[in-house]
């Protein structure tokens, strides 16, 4: 199946989730979260989810990063580009929904992707392998390749793994994925 085939499956299989089962999936996935080998970096980047693509909700796993005092970091796309900036997420923070749909600050301290010790990754699919679909804009893609290579990424699902997804050249493979009812674990 190809990318956009994927794209039009997990958005089918998106809007049969109801708010409750999203609730109840997002706090198992972030429960989940705890049992990565992850929690003695110090630099998390999150996604802020999109309410109506029915998105992991990752208001619980903010509440796990703020209890284990992490720094937070959420992403923010530059008007008229295809980048993102990745401002810190503090307590007075001011967020404001995009034109994408995204919950993203409005201003803040930005903070280069070479700090940010793990990302958490938006995907609408994934493969056995750690390859992802995303919604195919390519801001994760463009934003992975300036992290560090010791950067953990995690992906955040709701759905089990698609067999194989044939990478594009500029794809960058995960090294976890998160599931409410497993850790998928990928080579690099």
């Amino acid at each position: 199946m190809n990318k956009q085939a994927l794209r039009l499956k997990y958005k089918s299989k998106r809007a049969h989730i109801t708010e409750k089962q999203r609730d109840e999936f997002s706090i198992n996935i972030a429960n989940n979260c705890l049992k990565l080998p992850i929690w003695e970096l110090s630099n998390y980047h999150i996604f802020l989810p999109i309410e109506d693509k029915i998105e992991v909700n990752t208001e619980f796993l903010l509440h796990i990063l703020h209890g284990k005092d992490k720094t937070i970091v959420v992403p923010k796309v530059l008007d008229k580009s295809v980048e993102m900036k990745h401002l810190l997420l503090q307590d007075n923070t001011s967020l404001r929904v995009s034109n994408y749909g995204v919950p993203e600050p409005v201003s803040g301290i930005e903070i280069p992707p070479s700090q940010i010790d793990v990302v958490f990754v938006p995907l609408l699919a994934f493969d056995e392998l750690g390859n992802r679909v995303g919604y195919g804009k390519g801001y994760y893609d463009r934003f992975l390749t300036k992290c560090e290579a010791k950067t953990i990424l995690i992906g955040l699902s709701f759905f089990t793994p698609e067999e194989v997804i044939t990478p594009e050249a500029t794809d960058i493979p995960l090294n976890f994925c998160v599931t409410p009812h497993n850790i998928y674990t990928f080579k690099k």
